[in-house]
């Protein structure tokens, strides 16, 4: 899929608040090496949250980038995986270079890869679905598309990244 950005300062708030308090984190006797595999943990944390297989998942951390690596059963679950990492505040891009394999005994078909879309203030799922499929009454595949990371319809904010998946005809 290759590069996508992401608000930095939107999304769930993982690591520390503030910029002085990671500067005291490594510098009161962790060094930077730990703090960093700690925030890796906890983005594998997120990984594992959403109940995708994913396969031989591993991650680098240069800054407020994040590169992914890996292999999913599917494009679905790939872009989860994406969103899920750049939905995090303090990430500003995901560098995606993992790769959808079909399962043993599965056709391959061709999947057509969904759109992102960063929600704006004033923005709902309706309103969205109204946006992109000319429909209001389709936000509930927008709403699917975003399971686990979504909980409820009415809970997004602005700054997030959803999956606009495409309607099968």
């Amino acid at each position: 899929m290759g590069l996508f950005s992401f608000l930095k300062k939107a999304g769930s708030k993982l690591f520390s608040k503030n910029e002085a308090e990671r500067e005291s984190t490594t510098t009161n006797g962790i060094p930077e090496e730990v703090a960093e595999e700690q925030k890796l943990n906890l983005l594998r944390g997120v990984v594992d949250s959403l109940g995708v297989k994913v396969y031989n998942l591993d991650m680098e951390l240069a800054g407020d980038a994040v590169t992914v690596y890996g292999q999913t059963e599917s494009q679905s679950d790939k872009e989860k995986i994406v969103l899920a990492i750049g939905n995090v505040a303090g990430i500003a891009t995901v560098d995606d270079r993992m790769i959808v394999e079909a399962p043993e005994g599965a056709e391959t078909t061709t999947v057509d890869e969904s759109q992102f879309y960063e929600v704006q203030k004033g923005d709902y799922l309706s309103k969205i679905a109204k946006k992109v499929y000319g429909d209001p009454m389709k936000y509930p595949a927008i709403f699917e598309a975003n399971k686990p990371m979504l909980k409820d319809p009415d809970l997004i904010y602005p700054g997030q990244v959803l999956r606009i998946p495409p309607l099968n005809a």
